[in-house]
């Protein structure tokens, strides 16, 4: 069975599927591996490193896609404007394919795989469980982010972020909020803790508290008596319109109280809540940020303008897309250990097995053999129709 890893196309994207060392997890188990030229530029890998881990190098995408059973990418496939083809339309018809594509929001490119009658798995669809921790992209990108966004942040805003003493005076330390304590969120508590902030977090999950609080930032919480805000397997879901009033009055004083602001809320399959509304950011005082990493999907703040850092009346919006891509060595890294993890369990003995009955594989896979197969991706292509 022939892998194929190609250049990534999207702008300023600089993470690789694969990295030298899961190629010889790959050799080993039998495929054979072929990688475009330069896909690991962005990362800081030379074709020799692929070369030397067992890797084939393929000149152009063309060629690499022509010759894979299975496609290994970061990105959803997309139209390449250099040569006006659509990197779907290069590959093999029935082969398979896997990606960080969000099947409710890229519906062209799913319906162009569905076409080609390809075998599709998003690294989205992957089920957050104990058996696919190893597999758990989302996570390994977002922990990333949350760390990220913190350093980016503190850059951003006018003051220090820890308490200092100093012969001109105490500097007090500068206050926090994150919005959102899943994985992202409590990585950026813990990375502005160790920067010294005073630190906060909200979440429409009560049993999240105890996290956030043993990283030592005070939860903000909206005295409700029912599990509103909680959705399956963990994830947030959406809130009622009393809860939702509720919450903006509480949020309203911190984040007009707050320094730094950063928003990692986000709805499997829907748009992001615009939980931070114009009014809220208006309060703010200047020399202030949010940082929005729920840009992508729309973002939680009205004001956000998708894949632009803006300066609104002295306050910074920063909705820049692929925080992790601007830690490519270690994105890379995490995220080829997850393809390569959901790789070995979809191809056990080196030849991809689809058994239907396996989470893992029924809740990765959204197309096989021209059908829809992800019950989520079906409701939003006929919601769109």
């Amino acid at each position: 069975m022939v892998v194929g890893i190609p250049t990534e196309i999207t702008p300023n994207e600089t993470r690789v599927a694969v990295i030298p060392a899961t190629v010889k997890e790959l050799v080993k188990k039998g495929f054979i591996v072929n990688v475009q030229s330069g896909a690991g530029g962005g990362s800081f890998i030379l074709d020799d490193e692929y070369i030397d881990s067992g890797a084939n190098i393929v000149a152009t995408a063309t060629e690499l896609y022509n010759s894979s059973d299975l496609v290994l990418k970061v990105n959803p496939p997309e139209m390449n404007v250099q040569d006006g083809k659509h990197e779907v339309d290069l590959m093999k018809m029935g082969s398979a394919f896997v990606s960080f594509i969000q099947t409710t929001k890229d519906l062209d490119e799913v319906k162009r795989l569905q076409e080609k009658q390809i075998t599709a798995f998003s690294m989205h669809l992957v089920p957050r469980t104990t058996l696919a921790q190893k597999m758990d992209a989302l996570s390994s990108q977002s922990n990333i982010a949350g760390y990220k966004a913190v350093l980016i942040g503190a850059s951003h805003i006018a003051k220090y972020m820890p308490l200092l003493m100093t012969a001109a005076g105490t500097i007090k330390p500068s206050k926090t909020l994150v919005i959102g304590a899943g994985v992202a969120g409590l990585q950026a508590i813990a990375t502005a803790k160790r920067l010294g902030a005073q630190v906060s977090a909200f979440d429409v999950r009560p049993v999240v508290k105890e996290q956030v609080e043993s990283l030592g930032a005070k939860f903000v919480e909206v005295v409700s008596d029912s599990d509103d805000g909680v959705g399956e397997g963990g994830y947030a879901k959406e809130t009622s319109h009393e809860y939702k009033q509720k919450q903006a009055e509480l949020l309203k004083g911190h984040i007009g109280n707050s320094d730094l602001v950063i928003t990692t809320a986000l709805i499997p399959g829907r748009p992001a809540p615009k939980i931070i509304t114009k009014g809220m950011v208006d309060g703010m005082k200047g020399g202030t940020a949010i940082m929005d990493l729920a840009s992508e999907n729309g973002g939680n703040c009205e004001y956000t303008e998708p894949g632009k850092v803006i300066n609104h009346n002295g306050i910074t919006i920063d909705g820049s897309f692929n925080i992790p891509g601007t830690m490519s060595i270690h994105a890379s890294q995490v995220y080829a250990k997850n393809i390569s993890a959901l790789v070995m369990y979809l191809c056990p003995d080196g030849e991809l097995k689809l058994d239907m009955d396996d989470e893992i594989v029924s809740g990765s896979l959204f197309t096989h053999n021209g059908e829809i197969t992800d019950e989520r991706t079906k409701n939003a292509l006929g919601d769109v129709a």
